[in-house]
């Protein structure tokens, strides 16, 4: 199909910029990050187009995704790899992190799924990935607000893929076990397995579903487990 247009929300770090830098060298990319100086480093290591984005607001992503539709004139695929870490007891979280981690993790997510299927079902193609997580399928101590907010997400997809009655825009989601990212270094050695999958590793399957044409035998609610190395 040649070159295509990609957006990847989050993508100025962790598994966001490994998904980047796979698509930059053949594909048109958009950064969209919520920190300007971040954003700004990617796209001149890139070449690539960037914006920043704070997805807990509507009107930011709305904008975001409208600005990279007027550059391009089409959306062939999103990665949704924006969130937060909220880890610790209920007890001992402040309000003010539960709120950002309900906004980031579960509205930012609703929004730009919304934003997404508005483009690619007008085009009537396109691939949406969602970056969930493993501790949706099973409870782990510690994490559980992070869990919530992710089961969240991968629940809204689930429905979201139901929905569209077409292989021609198809909504996936895949659950990466932890990684050594920026967002591990926050949550800790104690989360982080004694196998698992370097962010490159796990942004080629990304990358692959992303890449999935309108005809290919793969249909929206493509659900991939335990990309971390096992399965």
């Amino acid at each position: 199909m040649g070159a295509r247009t990609f957006v990847v929300v989050g993508g100025t770090s962790g598994l966001g910029l490994a998904v980047a830098r796979l698509l930059a060298d053949e594909h048109r990319v958009a950064v969209l990050g919520d920190v300007s100086d971040e954003v700004a480093a990617v796209t001149d290591e890139l070449g690539c187009a960037g914006g920043v984005c704070d997805v807990s607001s509507y009107e930011q992503v709305r904008d975001a995704f409208a600005a990279v539709a007027r550059r391009y004139g089409v959306i062939d695929g999103v990665a949704a790899c924006a969130s937060v870490w909220a880890g610790g007891d209920l007890a001992q979280l402040s309000p003010e992190r539960i709120r950002r981690t309900v906004e980031v993790n579960a509205l930012g997510t609703t929004y730009v799924l919304r934003e997404a299927l508005h483009h690619l079902r007008r085009q009537n193609h396109g691939n949406v990935v969602y970056i969930g997580a493993m501790a949706v399928t099973k409870p782990r101590p510690g994490i559980p607000l992070y869990r919530a907010t992710k089961s969240y997400g991968s629940s809204l997809v689930e429905s979201l893929a139901e929905a569209q009655h077409s292989n021609r825009v198809k909504v996936m989601q895949l659950h990466p076990g932890p990684m050594p990212t920026r967002l591990q270094d926050r949550v800790g050695d104690a989360f982080l397995d004694e196998i698992y999958a370097l962010p490159e590793q796990v942004a080629t399957e990304v990358v692959r579903l992303l890449l999935l044409a309108p005809e290919d035998l793969y249909v929206s609610g493509e659900h991939v487990l335990r990309a971390d190395g096992r399965w």
